[in-house]
C-alpha cells in the first residue's frame, strides 16, 4: 500500500514539474514546449490515476485504511489536476496576447 502511495505522489510530482515548466515556457512563447510539456505531465497524471483505480479496487474487496499518505497522495493529485487546467488556460491567455492564436 505504501508503495503504490509513493508511486502516485512521485507520478504527479513529475506532473508537476512538468506543469511549471510549460507555464514558464508559455511565458516565453515557446508554445511548442509548452503544449510537449503539458502532453508529458498528462502522461504522468495518467499513471497517477491507474495507481488510484488500482488502490480503489482495492478496497471493493476489502476496506483501505485511510492513512496521512494515501490523503497526502490524494491532494497532491486534485491540486496538480487544477494546476493543468490552470497551465492550458494561461498557455491560451499567452497565445492570445502574442497573437499565436490563430495557429
Amino acid at each position: 500500500m505504501e508503495l503504490l502511495n509513493f508511486q502516485m505522489i512521485s507520478n504527479v510530482g513529475d506532473a508537476k514539474s512538468f506543469l511549471f515548466k510549460a507555464l514558464k515556457a508559455a511565458r516565453e512563447e515557446d508554445f511548442k514546449a509548452a503544449e510537449k510539456l503539458i502532453e508529458s505531465a498528462d502522461e504522468s497524471l495518467l499513471k497517477a490515476h491507474e495507481i488510484h483505480r488500482e488502490l480503489l479496487q482495492q478496497e471493493t474487496q476489502e476496506p483501505i485504511e485511510l492513512s496521512l499518505l494515501l490523503m497526502h497522495a490524494e491532494d497532491q493529485m486534485m491540486s496538480t489536476e487544477l494546476l493543468r487546467d490552470i497551465t492550458n488556460e494561461m498557455l491560451l491567455v499567452h497565445k492570445k496576447y502574442s497573437g499565436d492564436d490563430k495557429k
